[in-house]
């Protein structure tokens, strides 16, 4: 019998902490593919080292490190060692974050973390009492020690996000495919008919498009189909029908991608991040 630790994943959403999911796992063997988040990724490994491409570079973060991925950028997430890692996330909304920044006095636009893997015994001391404050259901603490957290992250290690450099027409033709994906999530045009819905070529988009978003168009599609799988999902809607909703040919497509990128399958998901009850 392997003595190889056995993998676990558990999501869930407190109250107290609105627009934050939350995420404890042990990966061994579990691959994420790339992709984006549409908030942060914040978290620290607990044990073992975790490996991620974030931005064409190779990281490596291991017990006691803090992981900060910022939103829409495109990163992986493996094992570093044999025995894979374990780690306690938060994924707090722009939104949730730029709330904070903006008590800080921070300049205005979205907060922007520069150092992918930090090491900070006191960040991290703070961010497992926080995660673990939700984990019991202590309102008052979970609360009170998001938010220090969230603040003292900003304060630290925040600039202000750098603009990607793209040409005015390349910006244009990007942000006008984006709504197309968006509005077209079902059933999305094949790369030339979106380069001439936008009035570009096909190679000249797609350049852009991967330089402004990470992603090639099918891999961004993928990743909005995953988004709006986890609204349905925290909604409601049974993983059978969610599949069809988002565009996914069938329910085993959209659990293969959704825990390629969510790390749990989607009714696992929707068990506990959908509601909260107290222990």
């Amino acid at each position: 019998m392997s003595g190889r630790p056995q993998e676990r994943a558990r999501f869930w959403r407190h109250p107290a902490v609105p627009e934050v999911d939350l995420l404890k796992a042990r990966y061994v063997t579990h691959r994420f593919s790339r992709h984006v988040h549409e908030g942060y990724a914040i978290g620290i490994i607990l044990d073992g080292v975790e490996e991620f491409e974030y931005r064409g570079d190779l990281h490596r973060a291991a017990a006691g490190e803090v992981v900060l991925v910022n939103p829409d950028s495109v990163h992986t997430g493996q094992a570093g060692v044999d025995g894979g890692w374990a780690y306690r996330m938060l994924y707090p909304s722009v939104a949730a974050v730029g709330e904070v920044a903006a008590e800080l006095g921070l300049p205005k636009g979205t907060p922007y973390f520069p150092e992918q893997v930090v090491r900070d015994p006191e960040v991290a001391a703070l961010m497992a009492r926080a995660h673990q404050a939700t984990e019991r259901g202590d309102d008052l603490a979970a609360s009170t020690l998001t938010r220090t957290l969230f603040g003292r992250l900003l304060a630290r290690y925040a600039v202000p996000r750098p603009a990607v450099t793209l040409s005015p027409e390349g910006r244009r033709a990007v942000r006008q495919a984006m709504e197309v994906l968006h509005e077209r999530l079902t059933d999305p045009p094949a790369l030339d008919d979106l380069a001439r819905m936008v009035g570009a070529r096909p190679f000249p988009l797609l350049r852009a498009f991967k330089a402004a978003t990470g992603l090639p168009p099918h891999a961004y599609l993928n990743s909005l189909r995953v988004r709006q799988a986890r609204h349905l999902l925290r909604s409601g809607v049974r993983p059978a029908d969610v599949a069809a909703e988002v565009g996914f040919t069938d329910q085993a497509h959209l659990n293969r991608h959704f825990k390629r990128v969510v790390g749990v399958p989607p009714a696992a998901y929707q068990r506990t991040a959908g509601t909260y009850k107290k222990r």
